[in-house]
């Protein structure tokens, strides 16, 4: 009979100590030294067992810290589609808080970071700018139950301060929202916008932010929402970050019954 590797039964006593709730989510592993102790194993075999948990998802190494159970996050599925005409279908906020509410879940965002800068080759070339123009950033952090779930920055020409909208330069929330703000008092009305999704891997701050593992094995989804007035100008970018491990996303085509007209669609 082939004995299996030492690392394979260190890592299936942990698993199962995991699983049986012995070691909880979000509780810190023994020490590799204490592990080497209380299995009678050399330092390699015990990274090699270390390792095999973490390709599976149940634990993960912080730098400097030690080694983690992963927290089991309950995912949030946020609709991309809705009815530009309205604050809930052209305002990312609103959507936002609705949808986390109509779940029966907590949603949290901290205060707008207001910036005025450059615009980027990328950020000028969506918005049709030159290059180095000015414009208006405000970026937000979003929580569901006090996780951090997303990060969104919106992107604004200065024609549109200029032109008299200047509660884009104030670092509080708009009330009504951007999309309402610019429609009521400026008649810059949102008729539609784009989303293009892109995943790639996290950034550092990115990484700090979400709480995510350093070894790469969780990406982003990276959202670029282009709004169009009704002169067909591209009047916005909103570019949002979601981590893959706790959001998922819902497109409606067609005549959809409204959620919850029937059995749950949680997982839909």
């Amino acid at each position: 009979m082939v004995t299996e590797p030492k690392y394979r039964e260190i890592a299936e006593d942990l698993r199962n100590r995991i699983e049986s709730n012995e070691l909880t989510p979000g509780s810190q592993l023994p020490t590799e030294i204490e592990l080497m102790e209380q299995y009678n194993a050399s330092r390699n075999t015990v990274r090699d067992a270390i390792k095999l948990l973490t390709t599976r998802g149940l634990v993960e190494t912080r730098a400097g810290q030690g080694t983690f159970v992963v927290e089991k996050i309950n995912p949030f599925v946020t609709t991309l589609t809705g009815d530009p005409n309205t604050e809930r279908g052209g305002g990312e906020q609103g959507v936002f808080v609705a949808e986390v509410k109509e779940e029966g879940r907590t949603a949290t965002t901290t205060l707008p970071r207001v910036e005025i800068q450059q615009a980027s080759r990328v950020i000028a070339n969506v918005l049709r700018l030159e290059e180095g123009a000015q414009i208006v950033s405000r970026h937000q952090e979003r929580f569901i139950d006090g996780i951090p779930y997303s990060m969104q920055t919106s992107y604004y020409p200065m024609a549109l301060v200029l032109g008299g909208a200047t509660k884009l330069l104030e670092a509080t929330d708009i009330k009504e929202g951007t999309v309402a703000y610019l429609a009521t008092e400026y008649d810059v009305q949102q008729v539609g916008y784009r989303d293009t999704i892109a995943m790639r891997a996290p950034n550092e701050n990115e990484m700090a932010f979400f709480k995510l593992p350093v070894d790469g094995r969780i990406s982003v989804y990276e959202i670029f929402r282009v709004g169009f007035d009704q002169n067909g100008e591209r009047y916005r970018l909103t570019i949002s970050v979601y981590p893959a491990d706790r959001n998922r996303f819902r497109i409606n085509v067609g005549e959809v019954p409204p959620r919850g007209s029937g059995p749950s669609d949680s997982n839909e």
